[in-house]
C-alpha cells in the first residue's frame, strides 16, 4: 500500500478544536494518517512530499473529511426500495418487508448487500452497522459479510434475532440465535484485515421475550459485544411493553441488563425525560434515523434534548426499505432541518454539530473513537473527498454548511478505507457496478413475479 497525499483542499479534521484548514493536507502512510495540517506552497518539505509521494490528489475546490459512519441500516432492504411509500411501520413489515425477504435466496442477500455497501461508500460512509435479521438460510448472513469484504467497506454486522417475531417463519429460539452468533464470531470477527466485526442485534423489544433479552444481556457482556436494538420507534411499541411487562421500552431494556456503554438505542423516538436521563447515566448511544422516521411517520426523536444532556448521538440512514436510499450526506440536511422545524428554532444544530454526530458520534457509538471519527495522526486513514465545485454547491462561504445543506452522494469523488482507495472519480474501484445492478434487477423482477398474485404492492403499475 503506497503512501498518499491529499493536499490543497479544505480539510475538516473534526478534531476537538473544530479546526478548518483552508488549504490543508492529509498525509497517509500504509493504513494510518501520519500528518494533517495547513498546506503551504512555500514550505519546501511539503513540496518535496508532493513531488515524491507515490499517490497525490490535488483537492482544490474540494472538502476533505473523515469517513462518515452509518450507524444503522438493513442492507438486504436494497431489494425493497420504493415498493410502497405509504404505509406505517407495522403494515410496511407485513406487506413489504417480510414477504419479499422470505422469498429471497442467499445470492440475493449478497447482491443486495453489495449494492448497499457501494451506495454507502459512494455517499461518504466508510463504516456501517448492518442490522441483519433474515435467517432463512445461514448463507444469507455470510452473503452480506462477503459484500463487506468485496466492496472494501468497514463495519459491523449486528446478528439480529427475535423469538416472538410477528412473522413466525423469522422466529428463532435463544439457543439458535446465540449459537449462530458464536459461529459468526469464530468465522468473521476481524476478517478482511480487521474491517469486519460482529455485534449482537436483538431485533426489538416487542418481538422478544423477557427471557430472550436477559440472555442477550448476559451474552453481550460475556463476549464484550455491542448490543444494537430498535427501541421506542413508535408509540405502539411503548404500549406493547407496558401491556406485557408494565414497563416502557427503555425501562425494559434497562431492567434486563441490556443498557450500558456498548448499547446502541436505535431510533429512541418515544422516550420521556426519565428515560433520557437513564441513557445518559448508563452512557449508551442513540442512533438517529431522521429520514426513516419521517418516511414511516413514526415521530421525531428528541435529539436536541439528548445532546443537551450529553448523550452521544450517531446518525443512520436506516434500510432502503424506509428511506429509500442510503445517501449519508442527505441524512445530514434532514437531521438539521427536521429539528429546526420541530422546535421552531432556526438556531438548533449548526452544521459542525451535525457533522460531529456523523463522524465523532458514530465512532464513539462503535467504540472506535481512538482510531476513527476524525482526521488526526495515528488514526485509521478512513477519509472522504467531496467536490464542492458544483452549481448546486458553489460559491462556498463555509465548507461545513456546504456539506450539510448542499452536497449529496453524487458529489463524493474519492473514498479511502484504511489507506486503500475504494472510490475514485466517483466510482467504486473494486466492484463492477453496472454488472451488479443488472444481476440484481433481474432477480428482483423474478421475485416480484412470485409475489404479485398475493401482494398488490408487487404488481406492475401499482
Amino acid at each position: 500500500m503506497t503512501d498518499k497525499l491529499i493536499y490543497n483542499g479544505t480539510v475538516l479534521p473534526m478534531d476537538a478544536a473544530g479546526s478548518v484548514l483552508k488549504p490543508g493536507y492529509v498525509y497517509v502512510s500504509e493504513d494510518e494518517i501520519k500528518e494533517v495540517g495547513p498546506w503551504r506552497w512555500d514550505d519546501e518539505r511539503l513540496q518535496r512530499l508532493r513531488e515524491t509521494c507515490p499517490y497525490v490528489c490535488d483537492a482544490e475546490g474540494k472538502a476533505v473529511i473523515p469517513g462518515l459512519i452509518n450507524a444503522h441500516t438493513h442492507l438486504f432492504q436494497t431489494y425493497m426500495r420504493g415498493v410502497s411509500d405509504h404505509l406505517p411501520l407495522a403494515d410496511w413489515l407485513r406487506e413489504i418487508i417480510w414477504p419479499l425477504s422470505l422469498v429471497m435466496e442467499p445470492e440475493d442477500f449478497y447482491l443486495a448487500g453489495l449494492i448497499g455497501c457501494v451506495e454507502n461508500l459512494k455517499s461518504g460512509a466508510t463504516y456501517l452497522m448492518d442490522h441483519h435479521y433474515i435467517h432463512t438460510s445461514p448463507d444469507n448472513t455470510s452473503g452480506v459479510l462477503r459484500a463487506f469484504v468485496d466492496s472494501g467497506i468497514r463495519g459491523h454486522l449486528a446478528r439480529g434475532g427475535a423469538d416472538l417475531s410477528g412473522e413466525r417463519r423469522l422466529r428463532e429460539s435463544a439457543e439458535e440465535v446465540f449459537a449462530a452468533t458464536d459461529d459468526l464470531l469464530d468465522d468473521w470477527e476481524g476478517a478482511a484485515s480487521g474491517r469486519v466485526s460482529i455485534a449482537l442485534g436483538p431485533l426489538n423489544l416487542y418481538g422478544c421475550s423477557r427471557g430472550f433479552l436477559e440472555r442477550a444481556a448476559r451474552y453481550a457482556d460475556e463476549r464484550d459485544l455491542i448490543a444494537h436494538v430498535h427501541v421506542a420507534e413508535t408509540s405502539g411499541q411503548i404500549d406493547n411493553t407496558l401491556e406485557r411487562f408494565g414497563l416502557r421500552n427503555l425501562e425494559l431494556l434497562s431492567e434486563v441488563g441490556l443498557l450500558g456503554e456498548r448499547t446502541q438505542v436505535v431510533h429512541g423516538i418515544w422516550l420521556d425525560d426519565g428515560e433520557l436521563e437513564t441513557i445518559r447515566d448508563r452512557r449508551a448511544s442513540v442512533v438517529h434515523c431522521p429520514v426513516s422516521n419521517m418516511y414511516l411517520a413514526s415521530g421525531i426523536a428528541r435529539v436536541p434534548a439528548m445532546r443537551r444532556l450529553g448523550i452521544n448521538v450517531a446518525l443512520g440512514t436506516d434500510g432502503p426499505g424506509s428511506n429509500n436510499c442510503q445517501d449519508n450526506l442527505e441524512v445530514l440536511k434532514f437531521t438539521a432541518c427536521l429539528h429546526k422545524v420541530d422546535a421552531m428554532d432556526a438556531t438548533l444544530l449548526p452544521p459542525m454539530d451535525v457533522l460531529r454526530m456523523a463522524t465523532n458520534g458514530g465512532a464513539k457509538a462503535m467504540g472506535r473513537e481512538a482510531d476513527l471519527g476524525s482526521l488526526e495522526p495515528g488514526k485509521k486513514a478512513d477519509l472522504v473527498v467531496v467536490d464542492l465545485l458544483k452549481p448546486h454547491i458553489s460559491p462556498v462561504h463555509r465548507a461545513s454548511s456546504a456539506l450539510v445543506y448542499n452536497a449529496n452522494g453524487n458529489d463524493v469523488e474519492l473514498v479511502m478505507v484504511g489507506g486503500r482507495i475504494v472510490v475514485e472519480e466517483g466510482r467504486c474501484v473494486l466492484v463492477d457496478e453496472r454488472e451488479l445492478l443488472r444481476r440484481a434487477q433481474a432477480r428482483v423482477d423474478a421475485l416480484r413475479a412470485k409475489l404479485a398474485a398475493r401482494y398488490p404492492a408487487f404488481r406492475s403499475g401499482q
